[in-house]
């Protein structure tokens, strides 16, 4: 047992007896369970930090309540405490879109629910702030990512100030995480300070004292202002993420809140060295005979690459991964492939070969410099970029390659595809080969207005491929599934919209399963639009749903064969389309 726990980072004082460490370098805190595996961001940056030479602990999902002897178990690090509320933000992963509490939790033992507190990484930071004041501490993962500058919070229905600012921490890491971690713990080892120049990072500093180039500086209006004035808070965004998409981007200022631009994206060899570092690709041993519906979704999955540039306004992945793709080498996906085989519980069957957008794997600008000139949130909306280099033939490559091995009886694809980024040979592989019975896309609407704001392609692309898969299925003599999914109450979304989703859905005599209310979540257009009232680019007014039975109206009509008072409507709307 005591070997089998050296092969984890160590998360009690007794592992580290077991490694024979008196202290440890950098202490972990997350609000998930600790997986060592590289879906896991905490487990990512423990064992970068780990290959660096530092010795590193994590504590998962440490109790905030009482006397807080799981913060303080562990001790003083050397250098610093390393912070992240986990997988998701705290609060997408504590209610529904109604403000309802979860019963569950995906990312616990046993799916149990209330193992982190609200608004994770403040009340984490917070406590160890309180106990060891003197200690350095960084902020990492999407919770903090997507609150580095001021943001409406809909949970609460207030907009706050960068969550630097109410967790006290001390610098945060936003992104992917690997280069800025390792960098801030050269900086203080080296000399004991908080770096200010370290790329992919935010920090405070003294209001006034700003000493950087002013020409590669966007100042943007105080958080006072923004909340006082919503069209300033729309014109902030609009400057936040533009330049948040660049692959050259400038200094943003914000009060005393610097964020420093982000590193070029990860090239291949340095995202197959972070794959490459001993994950285990289990729980920690702590776990035993528990289950973790997080880990049993993506055990035997595969991402073969980082970022996305579909831009899709609701979506928090491009502003965090980023635009740009890094993608993993063949050889060092099937490599992976290889230890994946010898888990327990193996029989033969990858649940995903994919990323945030599946199909996006390998593909890249062809002219870089006109890259480097862009300021496009989306490679493929309004139309798709004729600089996109659409190339299929490697992620072929990976999908045929991985068929042929012997221990593979069958290989999903199961994250979601962009279906207007598509080729004939590479649509036909997917859909005869990596389709599990039912392939998942994402039309969200078919209104073309509600569309434009989403940055998604229009209801006709939809037809086209929902057509051509009915197809390939036909030609093939199978008989699977399109099961799409969509969004209520969407900023630009009306009931009359609604009534038109819902006659177009009962026209292909389709019973909606995957639908959702839309969730306003930190830093995405959408959240801009539904907290404003007005589109960032346009300055124009964008018709909001935010009253509950307003809402609640706009979802029941996904659900039109059931006995209720929009039916009338859509049947009406059914009739006004179907002629």
């Amino acid at each position: 047992m005591s070997e089998d726990l050296k092969k984890y980072l160590p998360t009690t004082r007794k592992e580290l007896d077991i490694r024979g460490w008196d202290n440890v370098d950098i202490i972990l805190f997350s609000g998930d369970a600790y997986i060592d595996h590289p879906q896991f961001g905490a487990a990512v940056i423990g064992r970068v930090l780990e290959a660096a030479g530092y010795r590193v602990a994590i504590v998962p999902q440490p109790d905030w309540h009482g006397d807080h002897r799981d913060f303080l178990k562990l001790g003083r690090p050397k250098l610093f405490f390393g912070i992240t509320a986990g997988s998701m933000d705290s609060m997408v992963n504590h209610y529904t879109a109604g403000k309802r509490r979860r019963s569950d939790d995906a990312y616990t033992p046993d799916g149990r629910a209330g193992m982190r507190p609200d608004y994770c990484t403040i009340t984490y930071s917070r406590i160890l702030k309180q106990h060891f004041p003197d200690v350095p501490i960084v902020l990492g993962g999407i919770e903090a990512s997507m609150r580095r500058l001021a943001h409406y919070d809909y949970w609460s229905d207030t907009f706050m100030p960068s969550i630097l600012v109410d967790s006290q921490a001390d610098i945060l890491v936003y992104g992917m995480g690997e280069k800025s971690i390792v960098a801030i713990a050269a900086a203080i080892r080296q000399n004991g300070q908080i770096p200010h120049d370290v790329p992919q990072t935010a920090y405070r500093i003294e209001q006034g004292t700003w000493q950087g180039n002013k020409e590669n500086t966007i100042v943007l209006h105080g958080y006072e202002e923004e909340k006082k004035n919503k069209l300033i808070y729309a014109e902030d965004f609009r400057l936040t993420e533009i330049e948040s998409n660049k692959i050259n981007q400038k200094t943003i200022l914000q009060d005393d809140i610097v964020v420093n631009p982000s590193y070029p994206p990860m090239t291949t060899e340095e995202l197959d060295a972070v794959y490459d570092l001993p994950f285990q690709y289990l729980p920690h041993p702590k776990y035993k005979d528990k289950h973790i519906p997080a880990y049993e979704m993506i055990r035997f999955s595969v991402c073969l690459h980082r970022g996305c540039f579909g831009g899709c306004s609701f979506c928090t992945i491009s502003a965090h991964q980023g635009k740009q793709i890094s993608s993993r080498s063949k050889e060092n996906i099937m490599r992976q492939i290889s230890r994946l085989k010898d888990l327990p519980e193996w029989k033969g069957y990858l649940s995903d070969l994919g990323g945030p957008s599946a199909n996006m794997y390998g593909m890249h600008g062809k002219n870089r410099h006109l890259c480097e000139k862009c300021v496009r949130p989306s490679c493929l909306q309004p139309v798709v970029c004729p600089n996109l280099h659409q190339n299929f033939a490697p992620i072929l490559d990976i999908y045929r390659s991985v068929d042929k091995l012997p221990y593979i009886k069958k290989a999903f694809v199961g994250s979601g595809i962009r279906y207007d980024l598509m080729s004939e040979a590479y649509g036909r592989q997917l859909i005869t080969r990596h389709v599990s019975g039912r392939l998942k896309v994402a039309p969200e609407h078919c209104s073309d207005h509600v569309l434009q704001l989403m940055r998604k392609p229009d209801w006709q692309a939809y037809l086209r491929f929902r057509d051509f898969f009915n197809k390939v299925n036909r030609e093939s003599g199978m008989h699977q599934q399109l099961i799409p999914y969509f969004i209520s109450s969407h900023p630009g979304c009306t009931t009359k919209d609604m009534a038109a989703l819902a006659a177009e859905t009962k026209r292909m005599n389709y019973h909606p399963e995957q639908v959702q209310d839309f969730t306003p979540t930190p830093m995405t257009l959408s959240t801009c639009m539904y907290y404003t009232g007005i589109n960032p680019y346009t300055m124009e007014p964008v018709y909001v749903a935010k009253d509950r039975q307003d809402k609640k109206k706009q979802n029941d009509y996904f659900f039109w064969w059931r006995p209720r008072s929009t039916k009338t409507e859509t049947e009406k709307t059914h009739k006004q389309r179907t002629k």
